[in-house]
């Protein structure tokens, strides 16, 4: 059983099939979870920021969570669901939970079905809520919002040759893809939820789906939220319930995830709480050790005068996309470009003082020398910012730093220990704002080893980290952006284990990524790999 998951339990269905189902939380509201796509009731407690999402909503809630049939822990079946068997499945489990009537919660193209149960069983449905939805998965002239048949066809043959390894991150999770870890979990996921001939079943199954005509008769409060840029169903699907469910209350996000507890998975819990209990309710923000850097231009302000506004502008803006990429290619995450400066974060300490030499070194040729200061701690995540004492010390230790000196706290010194860095000791200081006395160390770049910058591959490097996720072209065409991330490590020696250890992934999935890349290109060996990648890279062929 997955970590810290609750107790699975099995209630019967139409024609004896058990559907999985999971009970938590002791609020005065029921609340029952129809899974969008396919799921595990256990595998979702692996999912740090679905674990937190179901924790909210049992904040003031019973939460009930399910396996519709044919998926995750409920009875795997060759036949193909009706609407009447699904919905079925959510009667059973609620009587099985012993509740009359509950809020009906669903996701993507789960929503079709909530909303025929809440017409044909309007005593049992105490609210609807709904998650980036559509009332129609097909085409039709007069509903242009729904996938093409063809791209039904392309997801489904991708499920039947990629459905393992985690394709389904890109597709419903964009924002975060990439980070550590969620390449795995979504790996076990699609393992655990179905097979790849189940999930093409229901896929297709869900193309018949149109509820547009019962639209009209739904008389439950209903609350719709979307993602203004969902990569994966298009928010005018949601802006169409909106205006056909009598009385819905609309709300449009920012964002581009189709998954629930995604970028936006506060902002639908509290949305939510608010609908059912008239009242919302701010959490402590979560925590994530960070290593953040500012870095402040020399003599900025004399250099503006001298130039001018509108120089000056055009000048900056050549600095930041230096510092840009940098940033892409030592996996720094930009969080402020205000003034003539840049603050930004990095998942480790060594990776970010090389980023600042890089940062460094590439702006001297538009003339500017740079002070920089680093400081590791506990950050508060807010959005997609950072904030808390952390990122005060950060600016504080900078704010010490001389022209051209990347100055850094005894934290981050005592963190970089074996990686080679070499590092001066500053003294002692009082930081503004800050108690206690800090110990800072200049970085000793004569005794360091230097960064090694090759411009024509970092662009290709920048390039690669920033495109855009998913089974589109990458920026090494013909391979996707994963597969040009893996071809650019193999092009620089490293073993498949390496590279799965530099991109937080399985050593299987990386093995499965060289075979698609050596495919793709029509190679036989790493060795053919590498001299494509250096033939792409050179300035005679960028």
């Amino acid at each position: 059983m997955a970590v810290n998951a609750p107790q699975t339990h099995y209630a019967t269905a139409e024609k004896s099939v058990h559907v999985a189902y999971q009970v938590f939380g002791s609020g005065r509201h029921d609340l029952v979870f129809v899974p969008p796509f396919v799921s595990n009731v256990d595998i979702w407690w692996e999912l740090p920021m679905a674990a937190h999402f179901f924790n909210r909503l049992a904040s003031f809630a019973r939460v009930i969570l399910m396996d519709k049939r044919g998926t995750g822990l409920s009875d795997r079946l060759s036949t193909v669901e009706t609407p009447e068997e699904r919905m079925d499945d959510v009667r059973a489990v609620m009587d099985a939970v012993g509740t009359k009537r509950a809020a009906i919660f669903a996701a993507s193209e789960a929503v079709p079905i909530a909303i025929l149960f809440a017409a044909t069983y309007p005593e049992r449905t105490a609210a609807l809520l709904l998650w980036g939805g559509m009332a129609r998965w097909s085409p039709a002239p007069d509903y242009p919002w729904s996938l093409t048949d063809e791209m039904y066809t392309k997801i489904v043959e991708l499920s039947s040759s990629q459905w393992g390894p985690g394709f389904s991150a890109s597709l419903v999770y964009p924002s975060g893809a990439d980070e550590p870890g969620i390449g795995d979990w979504f790996c076990r996921y699609e393992r655990a939820s179905a097979s790849p001939g189940g999930f093409a079943r229901i896929t297709l199954n869900n193309t018949a789906l149109d509820v547009r005509s019962i639209l009209p008769s739904i008389q439950t409060p209903t609350l719709i939220v979307h993602a203004d840029n969902d990569t994966f169903v298009h928010v005018g699907g949601s802006r169409y319930l909106a205006t056909h469910v009598p009385g819905a209350k609309y709300v449009e996000v920012s964002g581009t995830d189709h998954l629930f507890c995604g970028e936006n998975g506060d902002r639908l819990v509290e949305e939510i709480e608010e609908f059912l209990t008239g009242s919302r309710h701010v959490t402590e923000p979560d925590r994530v050790l960070a290593t953040v850097l500012f870095t402040d231009i020399v003599n900025s302000t004399e250099r503006a005068a001298s130039l001018g506004d509108e120089a000056w502008k055009k000048l900056l803006e050549q600095h930041h996309a230096l510092v840009r990429r940098q940033l892409a290619s030592f996996r720094g995450r930009e969080l402020d470009t205000a003034g003539d400066g840049v603050f930004a974060s990095f998942d480790g300490p060594a990776r970010a003082i090389r980023c600042a030499c890089a940062i460094a070194d590439s702006v001297r040729e538009l003339g500017f020398t740079v002070r920089a200061g680093l400081h590791t701690g506990e950050c508060q995540i807010l959005g997609k910012k950072l904030a808390g004492i952390a990122v005060h010390i950060g600016a504080r230790v900078a704010g010490h730093a001389a022209p051209g000196e990347i100055l850094v706290s005894g934290t981050v010194r005592d963190l970089v220990a074996g990686s080679g860095l070499r590092f001066r000791d500053r003294g002692t200081v009082s930081l503004k704002g800050v108690s206690g006395e800090w110990r800072l160390y200049a970085l000793d770049r004569n005794g360091s080893p230097a960064a090694v910058i090759d411009p024509q591959r970092q662009a290709f490097q920048a390039a690669v980290e920033q495109s855009v996720g998913g089974p589109q072209t990458g920026p090494l065409t013909p391979l996707s952006k994963r597969e040009s991330q893996v071809a650019l490590l193999v092009a620089d020696g490293l073993t498949n284990r390496q590279i799965a250890g530099r991109l937080f992934l399985a050593e299987r999935t990386v093995e499965w990524h060289v075979e698609q890349i050596l495919a793709k290109l029509g190679f036989t060996n790493r060795a053919q790999v590498a001299s494509w990648i250096s033939h792409k890279t050179s300035p005679s062929t960028a």
